[in-house]
């Protein structure tokens, strides 16, 4: 796990080696161990890597690398899992090939030049961004976006770089701020690819290659691996399997996925929650180390959010070496003034909060820990899929000319619910109108999961409204398959992948997502729905799997989610901060939203007439970081 950034800039009039070690210092956190810069004046091409030693910690994994025969200059962020195996073929290739050690960048290196960049990509089985020189420059993301990089042109240069701060470190760089990816922070709590927060600045797709042409100065996308035809390929060749030779094969693909992921030079850990996802993981290692795992968790003094008594059951079971940590609230409130910073790109999930916190601790004891993200995904879990199926159930049987009445039935069931404290009921209520109300499918699933979703979202000078088209719509697919595609696309990489990216690499910790390998996705795509949710059961096959390793007691619980008190935080010791930062002078002044409607927002919740914590956390989160932004700027 690295940091990478640079530039294509012919008319710089500053001292380039500054600037790329300035722009490389920017991200010094995700690559402590050593840096290494290259620039070609020719093409005004430069590059900075920052490293994290985890495989090879010798100088012959240093970067930027060299291809052996002097035609390829690589940058690298990530892990290839299967590098070993590439060698192997490599070898076999008859070319003679010698090794100077045993980096995984120099195995990248080597399979560009004997088969090629697309199809060593695809042959390879990892996480990773990177930057490649040849005649052109090449960008390139791995399949499901563990690793970011972002990109773009500015004032005559084209920038890149894992974080948007290493870009913001060139003179060329614009700070224009994209009112439309404010609109995706507001509804979606991130902003949603292939857009950044900066008008200029674009993420690159997982899956995708960049090819920027050095003469034109033009640039192409393309892909080599795409979510949208894995679910075609999952559709048309669906798994006809029993339940049990189905399970056999998830628990070998999972298994051998975990041997890959728990290859380093440092120390491997896992964090640990106690639930489905983090559980079959962490029984899975154990399961092949001869030694405890070390595994990680946090608790909270707030039972509805302390998980840490579950991980530790699920870790004296499985005898890892277990680390608990418990959480006060001062030490998570002293956090927030340091998300700008951490996160980089407004990100209003608030588990970015806990996410950091036990990466901190887990870096204590290990330099890589394993994560169970992408159950949720893979494998129907989230409760919100449950909500999705009875409300499509329910559009389906309705005509159309009664969603309407239907919706403003509900919305006076809401606000009565309001009235008689039932807050619960009523935001149930409210979320189920609002979404009854759609004019299609897809914008139905698009509204489930929105927030601000009762009234206009009240960002400022929009150029586009949200849309509600989905991607997978021409697949044939079920309602709910369309809504988990798009949810890996866009969810998954853009808030799951990258709070846990910005959260691990700010204390220098790689972490790794055995689930996300490729050919665990592609099983997933290729099974019937009833193997991945049976009745009300999300992720049944994995409950299956572990049902083998960890008693099914220790796991049967109601989902406690991965977060902290907000809504009582706010109108207790965060109270005076959200009043400073929401304050109708503030608000005016910077000219992003609405201030009469955040004003509203602000006291239906401190008045506990309404629970508005989600709506009013994503402004906040914008405010903040505009604020940040303008004292670096000050300051710079």
């Amino acid at each position: 796990m690295c940091g990478i950034a640079g530039f294509i800039d012919q008319a710089s009039d500053y001292d380039v080696n500054a600037r790329l070690r300035t722009m490389g210092e920017a991200i010094a956190y995700r690559g402590p161990d050593d840096s290494g810069i290259y620039y070609d004046q020719e093409t005004g091409l430069g590059f900075v890597h920052r490293r994290l030693a985890i495989v090879d910690l010798t100088s012959a994994g240093h970067q930027p690398m060299r291809s052996s025969s002097g035609r390829f200059v690589i940058i690298f962020n990530g892990e290839i899992y299967n590098h070993n195996a590439l060698r192997h073929d490599l070898e076999a290739s008859g070319l003679g090939i010698e090794w100077k050690g045993h980096s995984d960048t120099e195995t990248l290196l080597r399979g560009f030049e004997v088969w090629g960049i697309k199809e060593t990509l695809t042959r390879a089985v990892g996480m990773f961004a990177l930057a490649l020189y040849d005649q052109s420059t090449l960008l390139a993301r791995d399949r499901m976006g563990e690793k970011p990089i972002y990109y773009g042109s500015s004032q005559g240069a084209f920038l890149f770089g894992s974080e948007l701060k290493a870009l913001r470190a060139h003179p060329a760089f614009a700070s224009d701020i994209d009112r439309d990816a404010l609109l995706s922070l507001l509804r979606h709590q991130y902003c949603r690819g292939p857009q950044s927060i900066y008008k200029a600045i674009s993420k690159l797709a997982p899956g995708s290659i960049l090819s920027f042409d050095l003469v034109s100065k033009k640039y192409e996308v393309e892909t080599y691996w795409s979510l949208h035809e894995a679910a075609a390929k999952g559709l048309k060749h669906r798994i006809s399997l029993s339940d049990q030779d189905a399970i056999d094969q998830f628990d070998e693909l999972l298994k051998q996925s975990i041997g890959l992921q728990m290859v380093a030079d440092v120390p491997v850990g896992a964090f640990l929650s106690g639930g489905v996802d983090s559980s079959l993981i962490v029984a899975e290692m154990q399961r092949q180390s001869s030694r405890p795992v070390k595994s990680f968790t946090i608790g909270f003094e707030e039972d509805a959010f302390n998980e840490a008594p579950f991980a530790r059951a699920v870790a004296q079971y499985l005898g890892t070496d277990h680390t608990e940590y418990f959480v006060s609230p001062r030490e998570a409130l002293d956090l927030i003034p340091r998300l700008p910073s951490l996160y980089d790109e407004p990100l209003a999930d608030v588990s970015q909060i806990p996410t950091f916190l036990v990466s901190r601790i887990a870096r204590q004891a290990v330099t890589v820990s394993l994560s169970g993200d992408a159950g949720d995904e893979l494998f129907a879990g989230y409760t919100t899929y449950a909500h999705a199926e009875k409300l499509m159930r329910i559009y389906d049987h309705l005509p159309a000319s009664l969603r309407p009445l239907t919706s403003i039935i509900m919305k006076s069931g809401a606000r009565l619910s309001e009235v008689f404290g039932h807050s619960q009921r009523a935001r149930q209520l409210a979320l189920s109108a609002f979404v009854l109300n759609a004019q299609s499918k897809s914008e139905l699933t698009s509204r489930l999961t929105q927030f601000w979703s009762d009234e206009a979202t009240p960002v400022l000078g929009l150029n586009d409204q949200i849309d509600h088209h989905n991607p997978f719509s021409d697949l044939g697919l079920s309602d709910l398959e369309r809504m988990i595609a798009n949810d890996m696309v866009t969810y998954l990489p853009d808030d799951i992948l990258a709070k846990v990216d910005r959260a691990a690499m700010a204390v220098s910790l790689e972490t790794r997502v055995p689930l996300l390998d490729h050919r665990i996705v592609e099983f997933a795509l290729s099974l019937p729905m009833s193997l991945r949710r049976r009745g009300t059961e999300g992720k049944w096959i994995m409950r299956q799997v572990l049902d083998r390793y960890v008693p099914r007691a220790l796991i049967d619980r109601p989902k406690k989610g991965f977060g902290v008190p907000l809504a009582q935080w706010l109108r207790g010791p965060l109270r005076e901060w959200a009043f400073d930062l929401l304050s109708p002078e503030v608000i005016k002044r910077d000219g992003l939203f609405d201030p009469h409607a955040i004003t509203r927002a602000l006291d239906d919740h401190m008045s506990g007439r309404r629970d508005r914590h989600n709506d009013l956390w994503s402004v906040l989160v914008a405010q903040q970081w505009v604020e940040a932004q303008r004292t670096t700027t000050h300051r710079s």
